[in-house]
């Protein structure tokens, strides 16, 4: 029998008028397509997605050396020998428009401690997938995973204007599985033989999701936690302006 993760969420209560209002802006608008080929940075308090770059490879080890990160049997996470090819992959996804990758950095001092990215974006359905996410062990269980996705669910929900942020996990990774239900999202099921694991493990997959109308709720309850982890609330969004085409 699977092992089912043990979750605790804080429910947060928002009031109706906040909530009818940020559902309405969810309904009202539509994002330029430019938005969704758009080079972005985002920051919050301690946090910075920026674009991953080729000059980030040294220090993407660097953050994986980390907890041996490489080792962990239910996710992909680089090493020496594979960080070129892990970073040329994923800037051929931003190139082709189906992803936009990024290096996590500590604000102060500037430190990269690992990586994410949206990848499987379907800018015709607005929807995509947050995934591709490893931090250095040192940061694990701190205000580091919270930030990050607060970062990019806000982006994607409310200047993306998705409709749909889905995520995906081994269903052998228990940790994932917990931290993914405390956001809030959705368990969809298990899609069965989702991809083959470096050791040729067929790996079983389940699937989450959160949807537009469950966002205000969802961004409510992500600031009540970081705010009992004495973590101000911020969020920054920059655009290149030399990126982005229709």
């Amino acid at each position: 029998m699977k092992s089912v993760p043990r979750v605790s969420i804080q429910i947060c209560v928002l009031s109706q008028p906040v909530l009818n209002s940020a559902i309405t802006y969810h309904l009202s608008m539509r994002t330029p397509r430019t938005m969704w080929n758009a080079s972005i940075s985002l920051r919050s308090k301690h946090v910075l997605l920026r674009p991953l770059q080729v000059a980030d490879a040294d220090a993407l080890v660097a953050a994986a050396r980390d907890g041996a990160l490489w080792n962990l049997a239910v996710t992909v996470v680089p090493d020496a020998g594979s960080i070129d090819d892990y970073v040329k992959r994923a800037l051929h996804g931003q190139t082709s428009g189906t992803a936009q990758p990024f290096t996590i950095l500590l604000n102060d001092p500037p430190t990269v401690i690992g990586s994410t990215r949206y990848w499987n974006m379907d800018a015709d359905n607005r929807s995509l997938e947050i995934g591709h996410t490893w931090i250095g062990e040192s940061w694990q269980r701190s205000f580091v995973n919270t930030e990050c996705k607060y970062l990019l669910l806000r982006y994607a929900f409310e200047t993306m204007q998705c409709v749909r942020v889905q995520f995906t996990t081994d269903e052998l990774n228990a940790r994932s599985r917990a931290a993914i239900l405390r956001l809030g999202a959705v368990e969809e099921g298990v899609i069965r033989h989702e991809r083959i694991m470096p050791n040729g493990r067929k790996r079983n997959s389940l699937r989450y999701s959160i949807i537009d109308s469950e966002w205000p709720q969802v961004r409510g309850n992500l600031e009540c936690k970081l705010r009992t982890m004495n973590s101000v609330v911020e969020y920054f969004a920059g655009v290149d302006a030399n990126s982005g085409s229709a």
